[in-house]
Parts: C-alpha cells; sequence; structure tokens
C-alpha cells in the first residue's frame, strides 16, 4: 500500500495539469485560525523552513504540499554548483525548474501568491502546487489552507470570512480528505473554530485529527492532560500534541531539526505517560498511516473474513469493557456516579447506609427476651441468665443482615448490566459495522452475568449462614463488652430482689377464660401483663445489650465479607474470564461468517470505496502507459 501513494500524487498532477476533478484523491487539509501554527505544524513534517512568516494572514492561497520520500542512495539533484543535495522542490507552474535553495522555495511562494491575489492580504482560490522531495519525509499530500478569520484587513473584502470558510469547506468536504484541524493549546477547545468546520462535514470525526499546537505556552500551573487524552473534545483519529518552533526561534534560525529534538524533550518531562504518542514526528507517521487507510479503502475490512480479524474485532471491544469496569471514562457525566465508581458507590454507601440502619434489636420486643429466657431455664428457675437464650436470639436478629446483603448482590448486578450496556452504546466504528457480532458479545456478556449471580447469591447467604453456625462469644470485642457490660448491671442491681420475689402489689397474669367448647392448651405462652420484678428487667436487659454488642460485631464482618465476594465471585470472575467466554462461545467456523456480516449502509460504504481503488489503480495503468508510449 506504500507504493500507492506516489501514485495517488501522479494523478494528482495530472489532474491538476489539464484542470480536471475527475477522481476525489485522498489528501490532508490542514485547517485553523491566523497564527494557530498550521505553517509550524507543516514545517516540521517537512523539515525545512520553507513557508512565508509574518503577521496576519499570510497563507492566501491553498497551498497543495506533496511530500515524496525518496531513498537516500538514489541519484541526488545538483545545485547551481553543481553541488548534490538530498532535498529539493518543484513547482508545477514553474515546469521542470528544480529549487534545491529553500529560501528561494519561500520566496517563490510569496511571488506566486502576491501574482494572483494581490500584495495586501487578498486570498484566491487559485492554489500552488508544490512537490518536496527528500528522505526525511514520509509520503503525504498536505493542503495549508487560509487561516480563518473574522475582521477583513487590506483590500479584503468585508466578507472575508464567508470567502475563507466556502474556500476551506470546498477542501474539507471530500470524503477522501483527513482533515487536520489546528488548535492551540492555550486557547479553549471548546470554541475551536477549526473542529467547529470540521464537524460540518465530519458530524461523526471519522476522518479528522486534532493537532494541539504551542503546549509550553499554556499558563504556568495548568497542562494539556485531559485535552491530551481525548476528555474535552474526543475525535476518532486521535488528538496529538505538538511544540513548534517560536517566532523568537525562528528569528535566531533555530532549525527544525533542533526544535524537533527539544520537543521530545519537552513532552519527556512535562507529559511522560504521553510522550509516545505526541510529538512531530509520531505525527508524521500517524498521517502516514490514515493515508493508506484512507488509500486503500480499509483495504483491512475488505479482506476474508478471518479468525485473525475475528480477533481484532474483539481487542476492540474487551478494553473498554474493562476500563469503564475500574473507572469513570472520559464520556461519563461528572453528574452521576457509574461504572467502577459506582460499583464502589454501592459497596461503601448503599449497602453500608443500609446496614447500619438495621436496628440491633429491631422486632424484638421485652416479651420475647422474657419468654426466651424462661423457655431457656427450663421448670426450674435459673441463677443466671441463659447462654442459650442469648444465642437463640443473637441468631434471630443476626439472620435480618441476609436481605439487604443480597439486595447489595443485586445492585452491583444491575450495574455490572449498565455497564455492558454503555459499552454497547459507546462502541468502536469498527464494532458497530457488525451488528450482529455486537449483539453477540454483548448477549455473551450478558449470559455470564446471570449464571453468575446465583453462585454470588449462595455465596453472600453461605457469609450470613456461617455467623449463625458459630457464636464465637469469645471475640475479644464481645468479651470486653461483657465485661463492662456486667460490672454495670452489677453495681445497678446490688437492691434487686432475689430470684423468685416479685414486688409489692403485682399481680402475674392467669390464661384468658376459654370460650366455650374450647380447650384450655396449658402450652400457650402466658402473655405478661403486669409490670416486670426487677430480677426479670436486669435479666432482659443483659440479654438485649449482649444481643446488642454482638449483632455489631456480625454487622462489622459482613459490611466487609460482602464486597469482597461480591468482587470475587461476580465482578473479578467476569473480568477475568469474559475474554475466553466470548471466545469459546463466538469462535466457531460455522458462526463466524454470520457474525461477521456488514451493515447495508457500512457495506455499501466499502463498496464505493473498493471501486474507488479500482478506479485508482486502472487510472495507474492508463498513466503507465502513456508514459511508455513514444510519440513520434
Amino acid at each position: 500500500m506504500e507504493a500507492l501513494i506516489p501514485v495517488i500524487n501522479k494523478l494528482q498532477d495530472v489532474f491538476n495539469t489539464v484542470g480536471a476533478d475527475i477522481i476525489q484523491l485522498p489528501q490532508i487539509a490542514v485547517v485553523g485560525t491566523q497564527s494557530s501554527g498550521k505553517s509550524s505544524v507543516l514545517e516540521s513534517l517537512v523539515g525545512r523552513d520553507l513557508l512565508p512568516r509574518g503577521t496576519g494572514i499570510v497563507t492566501r492561497r491553498p497551498l497543495i504540499l506533496q511530500l515524496v520520500h525518496v531513498d537516500p542512495e538514489d541519484r541526488r539533484k545538483t545545485d547551481e554548483n553543481g553541488t548534490e543535495v538530498e532535498e529539493w522542490g518543484k513547482f508545477l507552474h514553474t515546469k521542470n525548474r528544480i529549487f534545491t535553495d529553500f529560501d528561494e522555495i519561500r520566496q517563490e511562494i510569496e511571488g506566486e501568491t502576491d501574482r494572483v491575489s494581490g500584495v495586501n492580504k487578498g486570498i484566491s482560490d487559485e492554489p500552488i502546487h508544490l512537490k518536496i522531495f527528500s528522505p526525511h519525509v514520509v509520503n503525504l499530500t498536505l493542503v495549508d489552507l487560509p487561516g480563518i478569520t473574522k475582521v477583513p484587513v487590506g483590500d479584503q473584502p468585508k466578507d472575508i470570512e464567508v470567502q475563507i470558510r466556502d474556500l476551506i469547506l470546498k477542501h474539507i468536504s471530500n470524503p477522501n480528505c483527513i482533515i487536520l484541524a489546528v488548535t492551540a493549546a492555550n486557547t479553549d477547545m471548546a470554541t475551536s473554530e477549526a473542529l467547529k468546520l470540521a464537524r460540518e462535514v465530519d458530524p461523526d470525526g471519522r476522518r479528522t485529527l486534532a493537532v494541539v499546537t504551542k503546549l509550553d505556552l499554556m499558563d504556568a500551573g495548568t497542562d494539556a492532560m485531559d485535552v491530551l487524552m481525548g476528555r474535552v473534545i474526543p475525535v476518532k483519529l486521535g488528538l496529538i500534541g505538538v511544540v513548534n518552533r517560536s517566532q523568537l526561534d525562528i528569528n535566531t534560525k533555530k532549525t527544525v531539526a533542533d526544535a524537533i529534538r527539544d520537543e521530545y524533550a519537552f513532552l519527556q518531562k512535562k507529559y511522560p505517560s504521553l510522550a509516545s504518542r505526541n510529538g512531530t514526528k509520531y505525527l508524521a507517521r500517524t498521517l502516514n498511516r490514515c493515508v493508506q487507510i484512507f488509500g486503500s479503502c480499509r483495504s483491512l475490512w475488505c479482506r476474508n473474513k478471518d479468525s485473525v480479524f475475528f480477533f481484532l474485532i474483539l481487542a476492540m471491544f474487551f478494553p473498554g469493557l474493562l476500563h469503564i469496569m475500574s473507572s469513570v471514562t472520559q464520556r461519563h457525566s461528572l453528574s452521576f456516579r457509574c461504572g467502577g465508581a459506582r460499583i464502589c458507590y454501592i459497596f461503601h454507601e448503599t449497602f453500608g447506609r443500609t446496614l447500619e440502619s438495621v436496628d440491633p434489636l429491631g422486632g424484638l420486643t421485652t416479651i420475647d427476651v422474657l419468654t426466651a429466657i424462661r423457655n431457656a431455664t427450663g421448670p426450674r428457675p435459673a441463677l443466671f441468665v441463659p447462654e442459650v437464650s442469648f444465642e437463640l436470639l443473637v441468631k434471630r436478629q443476626v439472620k435480618r443482615l441476609e436481605e439487604p446483603s443480597l439486595r447489595c448482590v443485586e445492585l452491583v448486578h444491575e450495574e455490572m448490566q449498565r455497564i455492558i450496556q454503555h459499552c454497547s452504546n459507546y462502541s468502536t466504528q469498527e464494532l458497530l459495522r457488525f451488528p450482529k457480532l455486537h449483539e453477540a458479545i454483548v448477549e455473551v456478556v450478558t449470559s455470564l452475568l446471570r449464571k453468575r449471580l446465583p453462585i454470588t447469591n449462595d455465596m453472600v447467604h453461605n457469609l450470613v449462614a456461617i455467623e449463625l453456625a458459630y457464636i464465637n462469644t469469645k471475640h475479644p470485642d464481645f468479651a470486653d463488652a461483657c465485661v463492662l457490660m456486667n460490672s454495670n448491671i452489677e453495681v445497678r442491681g446490688r437492691d434487686a430482689e432475689g430470684p423468685c420475689s416479685e414486688p409489692a402489689g403485682c399481680v402475674r397474669s392467669l390464661p384468658a377464660s376459654p370460650q366455650k367448647g374450647h380447650a384450655v392448651n396449658l402450652l400457650d405462652p402466658v402473655p405478661v401483663t403486669r409490670k416486670l420484678s426487677a430480677r426479670e428487667q436486669r435479666d432482659c436487659e443483659v440479654i438485649e445489650r449482649l444481643i446488642k454488642s454482638y449483632f455489631l460485631i456480625v454487622r462489622k464482618n459482613i459490611q466487609d465479607s460482602v464486597p469482597k465476594a461480591v468482587m470475587h465471585f461476580l465482578v473479578n470472575y467476569v473480568k477475568d474470564n469474559l475474554q475466553s467466554e466470548l471466545v469459546g462461545q463466538l469462535y466457531k467456523s460455522g458462526l463466524l461468517d454470520d457474525l461477521l456480516t456488514e451493515s447495508e449502509d457500512m457495506a455499501q460504504r466499502r463498496s464505493e470505496a473498493a471501486d474507488m481503488l479500482k478506479a485508482l489503480q486502472k487510472a495507474s495503468q492508463v498513466i503507465a502507459e502513456i508514459r511508455e508510449t513514444h510519440l513520434w
């Protein structure tokens, strides 16, 4: 495919010569406001000073700049003195003249601009065609357009803004045009005129590459991390930050090579984690790759739908899903939690507050406590509070923690389903090209979640059952509470009556008189309608305090262990096994052909792109035949 780009450049020459626009060829249009750094970006890509400089509007005609990579071992051109040079330029309007001095190239651009556009800031839509041959460039076709302006100067017409806008739209409306939207880092990206124009012709951002210039000129204490991460203005082809030469650097004759070296040092120091994905060299490689993709009509998608392609699609979906589970993505709103942050909120806020709202003695009356004590003593009155009554009642209270624990599992499961839906809605453009595969992936993930739900519920149920299985009265926290309570109760109960005494005036109630025809069941519980004795009141108080103390210990354990169980058996299990599950469920020879069926819209666009490729190849053959034909 690398060989196709020079062919496209040749075709561009042919069409420009005859003044025909038969085929819309792949190219890169550079768009930005005045002084945004467009020309600096272009010069950095070329590696030489060749563009006019000055204040106000400098680029007043479209400059179609073709970069042609030449092998250093090939025959070089010679300058006026007969010295070989490795870099040279050619203008279309100067026919076969070779420019080996880049200062002369700049002067020729200025002269040709003044010839057509006038000398007083006027503009023209007639392009200047320039080829640069160099072993230090990659094969690219760039179009430098006039900077977006608002106020006319010199002999510019009052509608200069509209004229420049129309000129830019004429070039970037080409569906094969990659839009290089240049914006300075010390301005607000949300108000970028370049991105605004790009969105008019490329609303999905499929062919827009944003370049952020002047990273070194941001206010002290600020950085462009959010911008470079794509959190402010996301674009499909990416966003690349560069540091170009300042006007002072240009005045002091700082070379582009030195500027690129200083740029690398700046990125390593200021943005070490992003340095490898930013900078002029990375921009050049990215543009070359983009042209190859567009020029080959996205040949990747035209290949046979084999297993490699299937795994490539999964690779686009899987990392995004894991990222959402772990954190909040750039697309999430700041007004609510979602993804991994939402799961954390469920654990520590929703579940935590629900457990704390459970009253340790809720649903437990004094009659229940007294009945449990009496049932535990049997026929003989006990001298001490029976331990059996405590265990019976505390198990009843601990059991109440099971329902909110299972509800926590349900909430996390629902959030995981929302994560899947969120990742589905914001899937990559490539994955959305295959709706059947897209639906199948979502179904597999949803099915895996459904299978893990009962397993996680069983584990949470077992956590509560474990607490009920053994009431550890030797727990350090519970033992300390018992000592403290016993000492307090002894002080309060020194004057209390004996175990069988009752206060004066208190009458033990008897069962209500049975209705006629009904026998008396002596085993029925006897309701207490009298005032409790001091001993009974003390015993109930002891049991209630012990229940509360032990309940708080168990609640703390449950509050800690349930989130861990949910993470292990549900969240982490899905993350660790999702990829193998997707492969196991979908990687089947009889299923792949159906899953990798493109949508009708995508299939039509691919077909049109394939037709374009055939036309380019045929045109290349025609040119080759004409070149080999000798006219006499």
